[in-house]
């Protein structure tokens, strides 16, 4: 997800400033992991943790019936899913991002470093 690889305070921040529903459970979800690692995992500062792992899977799946007019009714969905997160002590790990141009140009170089197999 978008938070996977920040330090914990700005992943915090990230999800403050997003008004969607899931934004809002990741953030307290991170915010009680935040104290786990604290109480339970002897972290020494709280601020010294970053997400490694961010992800969700799949939970319960419900039938339920909706009622419509005439005697009829409908089958509707209730899905669940399962929010996981992963933190490690310590500073983010340093990542080297590269601009499209560069992308682009290791892509044309590997392009002229091929060669046709069997050829002279």
């Amino acid at each position: 997800f978008q938070i996977r690889g920040m330090s914990i305070d700005e992943a915090i921040a990230q999800l403050e400033f997003n008004d969607k529903k899931g934004a809002k459970i990741m953030k307290e979800v991170l915010l009680e992991a935040q104290e786990m690692a604290v109480k339970n995992h002897n972290v020494e500062y709280k601020s010294n943790l970053f997400v490694a792992e961010s992800y969700s899977g799949k939970g319960k799946y419900l039938k339920r019936i909706r009622y419509h007019g005439r005697g009829m009714f409908g089958i509707m969905d209730k899905v669940y899913c399962h929010y996981f997160v992963k933190l490690v002590e310590g500073a983010p790990p340093k990542i080297e991002k590269k601009t499209s141009f560069d992308q682009a140009k290791e892509y044309v170089q590997s392009l002229k470093n091929r060669t046709i197999i069997h050829s002279l």
